[in-house]
């Protein structure tokens, strides 16, 4: 009877690590699909990541219910506790990332409103490949329970920042040569920096594993640190 309880507890803690990653997926399809509708100008396709929007948030409350009924019924303890308190967190980030996704929609929504033609302003093409990117590793070393990769997407944010940054300096060039492109330039703006803010949720999601595996709580201490503790035995 015990060991028929502890395999269903298993399976219960798998199924919903399984649906995180479900989360994560369709997050990064939705950001996938925000992408495409600002560089064709695709008022469709925005609408449908702006609708889309509230599946993320359905998973995210399923989730939590699932992880609340497992703490209730089977009161883990040590690594398991861990895993549940990271899942909830993960799963916290990855519905900010789809409120981010929904932003960059709208965005190009009023943009397209406008009659504007998103190629023709400062390339988001770069920043949002490094923005997929980190997503796509961190949820990596999540499903493999990866430290030493997880500390290396944390490396990344430095370089997500940077290309924010730059950014920002081509706009306000763009802004200052032409007046009547300043709502536009705008937009664009806030659809950078949400690539840099889903850059931040990678971050945290790498986190997260580094303390799952190590039993340390990572954020906010320095790089060099993080990889030490990562790598460590």
């Amino acid at each position: 009877m015990t060991e028929h309880i502890s395999k269903q507890y298993d399976q219960d803690l798998e199924a919903i690590r399984s649906r995180m990653m479900q989360m994560g997926g369709l997050v990064e399809s939705q950001i996938r699909s925000a992408v495409a509708g600002y560089l064709d100008g695709d008022a469709e396709r925005t609408e449908q990541v702006i609708a889309g929007d509230a599946k993320v948030n359905e998973l995210e409350i399923a989730i939590d219910n699932d992880l609340g009924q497992i703490i209730v019924r089977r009161q883990p303890a040590a690594s398991d506790l861990r895993l549940i308190l990271a899942v909830s967190k993960t799963v916290t980030d990855l519905e900010r990332i789809g409120d981010e996704a929904a932003k960059i929609a709208r965005m190009s929504r009023e943009i397209i409103a406008r009659g504007q033609a998103p190629r023709s302003l400062p390339a988001i093409g770069h920043i949002s490949e490094v923005a997929l990117g980190m997503l796509r590793r961190s949820l990596d070393a999540f499903a493999r329970l990866d430290s030493a990769a997880a500390a290396r997407v944390i490396g990344e944010d430095a370089a997500i920042d940077e290309e924010f940054r730059a950014m920002l300096r081509q706009l306000i060039t763009f802004m200052m040569e032409d007046p009547r492109t300043i709502s536009t330039s705008l937009n664009v703006v806030w659809v950078a920096k949400a690539f840099e803010r889903i850059g931040d949720h990678a971050k945290n999601i790498a986190e997260n594993v580094i303390y799952i595996v190590k039993g340390r709580d990572v954020r906010h201490i320095p790089l060099a640190e993080i990889e030490r503790e990562a790598l460590s035995r």
